[in-house]
């Protein structure tokens, strides 16, 4: 597993962006459902999904309002059609690592 921050570093409802040696950046989210990991990048643009607008489990780019459902990676809203790949998010003792 690899250490991606605390839970705390992430407000509810919001995402942080985590970069990693060699690896694109993550999104890591704090939701009532949980914690979730995907992609940060937009698969329709280059757009940080970390910096987009967080409503009901689901991310909107912040530059062409496309959306994706945070949980699933599955695109919600056009201009995106290609799925946004999740990762499997583990929490212990306050900490959130990626399981790879």
């Amino acid at each position: 597993m690899m250490y991606l921050c605390e839970v705390s570093d992430v407000a509810e409802g919001a995402a942080k962006r985590i970069d990693l040696p060699e690896r694109p950046p993550l999104a890591v989210f704090r939701l009532p459902a949980g914690i979730f990991v995907t992609d940060d990048t937009c698969t329709h643009g280059l757009a940080s999904l970390s910096e987009g607008e967080i409503d009901d489990g689901v991310v909107e780019c912040p530059w062409h309002q496309g959306a994706f459902d945070i949980a699933t990676g599955k695109p919600c809203g056009a201009p995106c059609t290609i799925p946004l790949r999740t990762h499997r998010a583990v929490v212990s003792d306050g900490k959130v690592f990626l399981e790879e």
